[in-house]
């Protein structure tokens, strides 16, 4: 089978074609056959070698993509999940050697893998796993109560975008971020108030809310920079794990790197996101979908900036 990889780390050119072993559904696996798999930062840096030391272990190719959509062809044993050949799915996917996303097909573990949701294509439903359980996350390790207020920073990104939706929802008021150009984006998201980003928006969310707000998630990884934002005894949850300052500890600031890992097997967490699309909460956004042989142009677009939604590569 194809997949899409490195085998020497390097710049989007680096990324080519490799053909593995076909793999078969094991006890409490299933095989997707994938016809989608978001594009995302993080995957940039699988191909440019800043997971080298992770990686060691395995030989290559490597592969990036932690997150897909496709249909289900295989079920091994001891899968007590509802999931059935023939299925629409999404899944989060832990990139190890040659298994990522990147993949004409995943075996994955059963409690990674739910249905898409109803009426949402395989390219829209691939930006959801990660993105969406990381600001499940983000939101679960804050712990705000309804009322209380949440800065946002990359607001108009995926995970920016999910994390507005679903503070929403749990009755936070939201502070968030945006270029002039997608103000109106991030206030259709449901934001109730938006301040210019850039390096002065710590001050920007203060003249919002003078006391600071009670908690951010950064996604703009914008770290001391942003640390201002928040009121003393609040909580920032971080993407890149990023753990403050002593100056910030000292004002009760409380640090919480996010990491997805920790939900990769959370499936009633992914099907309730599956749900909330359906619902009309939360809103996938598709950048633009590329062929999966052209992952190297993908990365460019991505690291030239300004995309707006998930660069999808289809299978």
């Amino acid at each position: 089978m194809r997949v899409i990889g490195v085998d020497e780390s390097g710049g989007p050119e680096a990324l080519r074609s490799f053909d593995v072993s076909e793999r078969h559904a094991g006890p409490g696996e299933v095989r997707i056959r994938v016809r989608a798999a978001a594009v995302n930062p993080t995957d940039t840096l699988v191909r440019s070698g800043g997971r080298a030391g992770a990686q060691r272990e395995f030989p290559p190719p490597y592969v990036p993509g932690m997150d897909a959509a496709g249909v289900l062809d295989e079920v091994g044993p001891e899968v007590s999940a509802d999931l059935a050949v023939g299925d629409a799915v999404m899944a989060i996917v832990a990139p190890k050697g040659a298994h990522g996303a990147y993949s004409e097909s995943l075996v994955l573990p059963a409690d990674s893998v739910v249905r898409t949701p109803d009426g949402v294509p395989f390219t829209a439903a691939s930006t959801l796993p990660m993105n969406g359980l990381t600001a499940r996350r983000a939101l679960d390790v804050l712990d705000l109560e309804a009322g209380r207020t949440l800065a946002v920073t990359g607001a108009a990104g995926v995970l920016g975008g999910y994390v507005i939706q679903l503070a929403k929802v749990e009755g936070l008021r939201v502070v968030a971020d945006a270029a002039p150009k997608d103000e109106a984006l991030v206030k259709e998201l449901g934001a109730d108030a938006v301040v210019a980003r850039g390096d002065d928006v710590a001050q920007r969310v203060r003249e919002m809310v003078p006391g600071g707000a009670d908690a951010l998630v950064d996604g703009a990884v914008q770290n001391e920079l942003v640390l201002d934002a928040v009121r003393d005894g609040g909580g920032v949850a971080t993407v890149r794990g990023y753990t403050g300052t002593e100056q910030a500890r000292e004002r009760g600031l409380s640090f919480h790197p996010v990491m997805v890992v920790d939900y990769l097997r959370e499936r009633d967490k992914l099907d309730r996101l599956r749900r909330q699309v359906e619902e009309g909460v939360l809103t996938p956004r598709v950048a633009r979908a590329l062929p999966a042989g052209q992952a190297a142009e993908a990365h460019r677009l991505l690291e030239a900036g300004g995309v707006r939604g998930r660069l999808v590569l289809e299978f």
